[in-house]
């Protein structure tokens, strides 16, 4: 299952979201970055193999305080 996880401190870089993640074994890590200036957009996404894994995870992070950012945890919806 593919989360989408938003309102992340732009602190935060591609290493420390998957080590946020990383005791729900994401298979993919995601951070969404500006094309011209390289920063972060401030979202990304997870990918976690094990359906029961995401929704604890979903459960866990949604709504966490991250650095003083309440995090945003949910499926992520396609792309229209």
């Amino acid at each position: 299952m593919k989360l989408y996880v938003g309102n992340l401190p732009w602190s935060i870089d591609e290493a420390k979201l998957k080590e946020l993640f990383e005791s729900f074994q994401p298979s993919e890590t995601k951070l969404i970055k500006d094309k011209f200036s390289g920063r972060s957009k401030g979202f990304g996404f997870v990918t976690i193999e094990d359906d029961t894994k995401a929704e604890e995870a979903i459960k866990e992070f949604n709504g966490k305080s991250v650095e003083g950012r309440e995090l945003k945890v949910s499926e992520a919806r396609p792309m229209n």
